[in-house]
Formats: structure tokens, sequence, C-alpha cells
């Protein structure tokens, strides 16, 4: 492995993770609305979505689903939809502005909830799939085998599970000030903003 093109690429896979996007704004509403446990499946299931997707990517069956214009169109108006309901959603919660006690934090439900939700959100993202087949491979060296990209995919997979994990911390910790009325409502009218914005990005987006 070329030791300096892996650092060149954790460097930007930490600026591509940091910069806030579709994951970071299910994360957040996650564990806001569902405390730590919920937040941290939520991120669970954004790094197993990134570690299939690199995976797909390895073994061809990325190229293969992008190259299928039909397959691919399909799951990109499957994430905006996906994304724009759930910023519906949260905009109709900071409408009604109605928060009853928050259940105890934890449970199978809200394990499950936060984990499906990171994982849909983040497999019907064609960006991630597109990063993983069009931009990774310009850091491999010539002849650099599979396990090479897989390394360099699951890598970016960690960097992004380790960042969403030190933010559902943050927003734990800060949660009842968080939790606050008028500050819920100010953060699921900003969450549901921002998932509705790219979820119609998504959608116009032609590549």
């Amino acid at each position: 492995m070329d030791w300096t093109a892996y650092l060149a690429f954790l460097g930007l896979a930490i600026v591509v993770v940091l910069i806030p996007g579709p994951d970071f704004a299910v994360v957040t509403g996650n564990t806001i609305s569902g405390g730590r446990v919920r937040g941290m499946w939520c991120a669970a299931g954004v790094g197993t979505s990134n570690a299939v997707q690199g995976t797909a990517a390895v073994i061809g069956l990325g190229a293969l689903i992008v190259s299928a214009q039909p397959v691919f169109q399909a799951i990109k108006w499957a994430g905006a939809a996906y994304l724009i309901y759930l910023g519906a959603r949260a905009l109709r919660s900071a409408w009604r502005g109605q928060y009853p006690m928050a259940a105890a934090d934890g449970g199978k439900g809200a394990a499950i909830r936060g984990w499906r939700q990171g994982f849909l959100s983040n497999i019907t993202n064609p960006k991630v799939l597109v990063f993983y087949l069009a931009v990774l491979p310009q850091f491999l060296t010539p002849g650099a085998g599979a396990a090479a990209m897989l390394g360099y995919a699951l890598s970016h997979a960690l960097l992004s599970l380790a960042y969403l994990v030190i933010l559902t911390v943050f927003l734990h910790r800060a949660r009842r000030v968080l939790s606050r009325r008028r500050v819920r409502r100010a953060l699921d009218g900003l969450t549901g903003t921002a998932m509705v914005a790219f979820g119609a990005r998504i959608a116009v987006d032609r590549g």
C-alpha cells in the first residue's frame, strides 16, 4: 500500500465526512428526538450502509448500478423521497410544537428505528456510491488490488461512524437544553428544512 496516497485519501475523507449532509441531519434528528441509544444506532446504520456501498463498489456491483440508469434513477428518487418524508415529519413537529415527555432512552424499538433511518437515508444517497466509484480510485496506485480499494472504502466508513458517534455524544450531553420546547421547535425546523433541501438536491441532480 502507498501510505502517502492513503494518508492523502484520509485527509480528503475527513473533509467529506465533516461537511454537513443528510447523515448529519438524520443522526441529529434521531438523537434529539430519541436520545443517545437511538442516535448511536442511527450512526451505526449510516456506517453499515457506507460499508455495504464500499463493498459493492469493490466487487463491481456499484459500477453496474450506476451504468444501469433505470436502477440508479430509482435509487436516486427513493433517496430523495425518503429524505423529504423525514424532513416533512420534522417540519410538522416544529409547526405543532407538541413534545410529550420523552420515553426512557433505550429499548429495541429505538435501536431499530435509529438504525433503519440511518441505513436507508445513506443507502439511497447515490452520491455515496459515486464517491467510492469515481473519487476513491484516484488515490490507488496502478495495479492495486481489490483488498486495497476495500481498505480505503472501509476507512471512510469508519471515519464517518466515528464522527457521527462523537456528534451523538455531544448532542446527548446537550439534550437537556436542546429538548426545551422553543429550542426543539427551532432545531426541528432547521433539520427538517435541511433534509427537504438535501432530498430536493438529490432529485434535481443530473449526476
